[in-house]
């Protein structure tokens, strides 16, 4: 193809770079399109400084010099886990007799890029190292001879092994070359974009890809992110117009309802946040549409009472409530402590029961065909006014009377179209609450956009005690020995202990196991501490707590997702009522699960747990009035990147800070869709904590559009920019509110 004017962003990249480099394009980044190619926008720039040689490189100082590489030698560390890569390059601009040592510290990418004979381009600073000057992890841009060195910063982009900058520059350069940047084409209005004072569209791609300084590539970058969080909150603002424009059942509840009793039986008072969230509640469900409110609270901080409270007011209107968890034990979990704070409240129908009574109900998957009928029963005759459930409430056979409210727990666990097809057994949509202890990154997403109205609870009830933790490292043999007589203690003392392994079982261990001592505090085996990283199961877990002495008295239970129904409900039910001392799971009991009398949390391999699993399962003790420790062992050595991670787990119990270094962490996943990534909403430059400010921004903007007498119907370039870039299932979404 020749004729610029015939080329789109939806042109095949073949056309432009040839079948075979556009294969290799698709193989590495499954882009097809030119579009979708001058998309792949940098990461990062590798400022260039003034070119230097090494015969003149002054120490402690930064400089960018043009070598060639001469040796490459690899070695591993003996401190610390992984290996040292040394290369050692000579002056491509100066004698080639002048040599210098480089260092990367697990060089994946160096040894990759960095072949004997290469020419490359280094910029770091200089350092001495047994009397000789040597660049340590310095950055590099390889090059094809010396004269091509630029003093223009050289972009760095997401790469592959196969496909590394190098060949991601020679593309994009050619793309540009035959292209130019008007392929992208203008649909932000140019008051905003003045406003914002961001480059247009086209030259901001040309200057993204090729800046004259690094302050006008990341000028770019900033127009693109905008860009993302401008069409986001667009979809969100039109999902609120749609939510705003539907009609839902007014919820006022009654004076001297089921509400009213309930609250009257409380022996506690509430907490501030409970009461501030629990007013914001009920001010949404006396409105005339739909509550969408997120209830985002502490591990621990009442949210389940919070959202009982709703119901109550839902069902007093007249009105069934629905709660879904994500998993069977949390639902049962909801069910015996929704039944218990209820008390006599909720048994209704039963023979004497309090004529202001309700029906709690629970229905999942692997119920008995008895317990399936009266669940489903309930629901549709109106008798039930709580259904507590599973995945098992999205399907066909359930069927409400008149569900007013929808309460989902944990609702990152569920898509938008799951979180829909439970809204859609009402007749008017029903009022949503979902809820949420820790701000994981897909929940931060949707608070920070403004998708829901919020509700913080940051302060814990009364009478729950604090929870210490600490990193033990079983590399150290008398670790190993201290960590099992801590459980033995507990457990002595008559309280439970959650012991968590991330996974259930292996094809092959023996040779993987953790030494065992003969008995706590005993020297044992542990003297010869295995230095192997074991593969620690829920298996393994129990094979070594059984066979020791010391817990040759004590009940030991095991729990995970492989079980039968009826097997982990016996299994929760003996740890919760105090038969068994000792609990081996799984993240089954991540969340919602509320034993009193648990007092020890022992998590095996922590760093196979993301940050907010970890202080979910850190918050299943200390919620009985008992002081709770947790305990996070790992074999990794101390400067192990995950064990920082797991440091600052031991540091602080804010949930709310502690999501920060998650997200942090974490790439923020799709945020419209029901999937965690993959689809065109998934986020490419746009982050959330780094651009908090751009995206409020982003928000006034995309507010004034919608509000603007035909909103986005005057203006057509931009509705189909947000159409393309919101996917199809989330389009459809978005069209039904």
């Amino acid at each position: 193809m020749t004729d610029d004017q015939k080329i789109t962003s939806d042109t095949p990249l073949e056309t432009i770079i040839g079948a075979a480099t556009a294969r290799k394009v698709e193989t590495a980044f499954g882009y097809v399109t030119v579009g979708e190619m001058l998309s792949h926008f940098p990461r990062r720039y590798m400022e260039i400084g003034e070119l230097s040689k090494i015969t003149e490189l002054p120490v402690g100082e930064d400089v960018t010099i043009v070598a060639e590489v001469r040796t490459v030698n690899q070695r591993r560390m003996h401190s610390r886990s992984g290996f040292l890569l040394e290369v050692v390059v000579s002056d491509a601009l100066g004698p080639e007799q002048s040599q210098l040592r480089m260092t990367f510290f697990n060089g994946y990418e160096a040894k990759r890029d960095l072949q004997v004979g290469s020419t490359a381009m280094f910029s770091g600073k200089v350092g001495m190292y047994r009397d000789h000057l040597e660049l340590t992890h310095p950055e590099y841009s390889v090059l094809d001879t010396a004269q091509d060195a630029d003093p223009r910063p050289i972009p760095i982009y997401p790469a592959t092994a196969k496909f590394p900058n190098k060949k991601i520059r020679d593309v994009i350069e050619l793309l540009l070359a035959k292209v130019g940047s008007k392929v992208f084409k203008e649909f932000i209005p140019g008051q905003i974009l003045d406003s914002q004072r961001i480059p247009p569209r086209d030259l901001a791609l040309e200057n993204i890809h090729r800046p004259q300084t690094v302050a006008q590539g990341y000028a770019a970058r900033k127009r693109f992110a905008f860009e993302e969080a401008f069409l986001l909150q667009l979809a969100l603002a039109q999902r609120r117009v749609h939510r705003m424009q539907q009609p839902a059942v007014v919820r006022h509840g009654t004076p001297a309802g089921l509400l009213c009793a309930f609250d009257a039986s409380l022996p506690f008072t509430l907490t501030e946040g409970q009461v501030v969230a629990g007013e914001e509640i009920a001010g949404d469900l006396a409105r005339g549409h739909p509550m969408n409110r997120l209830l985002q609270g502490e591990v621990g901080s009442g949210k389940t009472l919070v959202a009982l409270r709703a119901m109550l007011q839902v069902i007093d209107s007249g009105g069934q409530t629905a709660l879904l968890a994500p998993t069977e034990v949390l639902a049962q979990q909801h069910h015996q402590s929704i039944k218990r704070m209820l008390g006599s409240l909720g048994n209704g129908g039963e023979l004497g029961s309090d004529p202001r009574a309700t029906r709690v109900d629970v229905l999942t998957g692997s119920a008995s065909a008895g317990a399936r009928k009266r669940a489903l029963l309930g629901a549709a005759s109106g008798e039930t006014g709580i259904l507590i459930g599973t995945h098992a409430l999205l399907s066909d056979m359930v069927n409400f009377v008149d569900l007013g409210l929808v309460v989902v727990d944990e609702q990152h666990r569920f898509g938008v179209e799951q979180r829909d097809a439970l809204r859609s057994k009402a007749e008017t949509p029903p009022h949503m609450l979902v809820m949420t202890a820790t701000p994981i990154p897909r929940t931060v997403a949707m608070t920070v956009f403004g998708d829901l109205e919020v509700s913080l609870m940051k302060s814990l009830p009364a009478g729950r005690a604090p929870i210490v933790t600490h990193l033990v490292p079983l590399q150290v043999p008398q670790m190993q020995e201290r960590l099992f007589a801590r459980i033995a203690e507990e457990a002595a003392k008559g309280h439970q202990v959650y012991v968590v392994c991330p996974r259930i079982s292996e094809k092959s261990v023996e040779d993987d196991f953790m030494p065992m001592p003969a008995e706590p505090g005993a020297s044992g085996t542990g003297g010869e501490a295995n230095t192997k990283p074991p593969s620690m199961t829920v298996e393994n877990m129990m094979e070594i707590l059984e066979a020791m002495p010391a817990f040759a008295n004590t009940e030991i239970r095991a729990l995970h997702g492989r079980m039968a129904s009826d097997e982990k409900a016996a299994a929760m039910d003996a740890f919760d009522k105090g038969k068994a001392s000792i609990l081996v799971s799984t993240t089954v009991i991540e969340v919602g699960v509320d034993v009193h009398n648990a007092t020890l949390m022992v998590i095996i391999d922590a760093e196979n747990f993301g940050i907010s699993q970890l202080h979910q399962l850190r918050g299943r003790i200390g919620r009985g009035g008992l002081p709770g420790t947790c305990l996070m062992t790992t074999w990794l050595d101390a400067e192990h990147p995950s064990v920082l991670r797991l440091r600052a787990v031991e540091s602080t119990t804010d949930g709310f800070l502690l999501a920060e270094s998650d997200l942090n962490e974490r790439r923020e996943g799709d945020i419209l869709g029901a999937s965690q990534s993959g689809s065109r909403s998934t986020l490419k430059v746009l982050r959330v904590m780094k651009d908090a400010k751009l995206i409020a921004q982003a928000r006034n903007a995309a507010e004034s559009v919608v509000a603007n007498g035909e909103g986005l119907g005057a203006l057509p370039a931009l509705q189909a920019a947000v159409e393309d870039w919101v996917d199809e299932d989330m389009q459809a979404f978005l069209e039904r509110g």
